[in-house]
């Protein structure tokens, strides 16, 4: 059975938390369904996860809608997130909505927009279009550059009001769901109970109604050397290290004549 909005706020409104992950790829994209987790984000993180890019803003339009379309073919049931990269919502409403279009049509059930109240506007439009819309408060990693690094966000009165009132403006206009990175435990403690959208935490404490992770972080295969993982991250298999290890166990293989062998060749 399918997962839509309406079972994220029912989850809401009873209390119920649920997640969401990253993936990028047809096969990650299986494997998320087959863990049964409900919901998946098709991040602009791919930029520095899966392409190499030093951040998200390098991250194009074409990028995200190949990558959205191999999700799409691999968790057709999930419900499905894809970000609107830095540039392709920022010119005009008419640009967002285009694009927005074209990542539904490459099998998105929803957008994420990073950013408070400049971006108010868009998010109503496209809602309006029958466009869904996840916001984005906080750490938003298309504003590196603004912030000066990636910097918590929030630890002041008047940021955390900015936040406060940003969140609840993204509600009014439509926004089904709120993602709230890297902000204070009290601050999404307290978004999450002014709202009646749910919240969706990274790097914001336990309070929010749900958590997501960036897939490589979870499964240790991060750009992030040891060491210098965020704070909020959690390395729940270390499937890094397991790769390395097959790779040089099959090199030391092929360099001994062990590999391929009798059984694996064809007669």
């Amino acid at each position: 059975m399918s997962v839509t909005i309406r079972d994220l706020q029912a989850a809401k409104r009873e209390g119920r938390r649920f997640v969401m992950l990253t993936a990028y790829d047809f096969p990650t994209a299986r494997l998320l369904a087959e863990a049964e987790i409900p919901v998946i984000l098709v991040g602009d993180s791919l930029g520095d996860n899966v392409l190499g890019y030093a951040n998200t803003l390098p991250v194009t339009m074409a990028e995200m809608l190949h990558h959205a379309r191999a999700v799409a073919r691999g968790a057709p049931d999930l419900l499905l997130v894809g970000d609107m990269p830095f540039g392709a919502y920022h010119e005009s409403c008419e640009q967002a909505i285009a694009n927005a279009a074209d990542l539904l049509k490459a099998g998105m059930h929803a957008v994420k927009v990073e950013g408070g109240g400049w971006v108010v506007d868009t998010v109503a439009r496209l809602t309006q279009r029958g466009i869904p819309v996840m916001g984005h408060l906080g750490l938003t990693p298309q504003s590196v550059n603004a912030f000066g690094g990636m910097r918590v966000q929030g630890r002041s009165d008047g940021a955390r009001e900015r936040i406060l009132t940003d969140a609840r403006a993204l509600e009014q206009a439509g926004a089904f769901a709120i993602v709230l990175e890297g902000v204070p435990r009290s601050l999404a403690a307290e978004a999450t109970a002014a709202l009646a959208i749910p919240t969706i935490g990274i790097g914001a404490g336990p309070d929010c109604d749900a958590q997501v992770l960036i897939i490589h972080d979870l499964l240790g295969i991060t750009t992030h050397t040891r060491g210098q993982m965020p704070k909020f991250a959690r390395v729940y298999a270390d499937v890094g290290d397991t790769i390395v290890s097959a790779a040089r166990t099959y090199a030391d293989d092929v360099r001994e004549g062990r590999f391929p062998d009798d059984a694996h060749s064809y007669h």
